[in-house]
């Protein structure tokens, strides 16, 4: 079975620029294969401020929402999430999308194309790490960045020279290492046999 990669867009504000960012990392990503590729937009999924009572790593989800959240994330060998920066970190919406489930994350990679201002977002994606580290995703090296100032200077994306490359770099390990981490997940879910 193929790998299943999400190209998640953590952004679910009003006139984003994610929105061309997106569309045209989920072009890239499929021209690039290794896997199967889907886009994930947070404004596509009617989470709401966290509202389960219970702690997910139990998954005794109480909400429709977030059970068909979890199934979803689950559903994915990886993950491409692309990240802006606000006020140095990331988007609250993201945040909560992230804390809503726990095991639905666990022992999978992701990369990291993040997007701002003229540090390129890379506060934003420094402190993404972290939350993931502690969900057990995997993160790999390779870290495309987008300074929005040169590449919207039309309004329009335009990506700027060596960001193919880097997003190749990206994903070559992303492939990599979510097929080794399949195989970790499997071993999790296999019962011990009886000698």
């Amino acid at each position: 079975m193929p790998l299943r990669i999400a190209v998640i867009l953590g952004s679910t504000r009003p006139g984003r620029r994610g929105e061309q960012i997106a569309a045209w990392a989920l072009e890239a990503a499929r021209a690039h294969g290794g896997a199967d590729y889907e886009l994930v937009d947070l404004a596509d999924h009617d989470l709401g401020n966290l509202d389960e009572p219970g702690n997910p790593n139990f998954q005794q989800y109480q909400h429709d929402h977030t059970r068909a959240w979890g199934a979803l994330i689950d559903s994915f060998d990886g993950y491409v999430f692309l990240v802006p920066e606000y006020n140095h970190s990331y988007p609250g919406a993201l945040k909560n999308a992230l804390d809503y489930v726990y095991r639905e994350w666990n022992d999978k990679a992701a990369g990291i194309i993040s997007y701002g201002g003229w540090v390129a977002g890379a506060r934003a994606a420094e402190a993404l790490r972290l939350v993931l580290a502690e969900l057990q995703v995997a993160t790999v090296r390779a870290q495309p960045t987008i300074s929005t100032h040169p590449s919207f200077r039309t309004g329009t994306f335009v990506p700027q020279e060596g960001l193919d490359t880097a997003v190749d770099n990206m994903l070559d390990q992303v492939i990599a290492w979510s097929a080794a981490l399949r195989g970790v997940r499997q071993a999790r879910t296999q019962t011990p046999t009886a000698a």
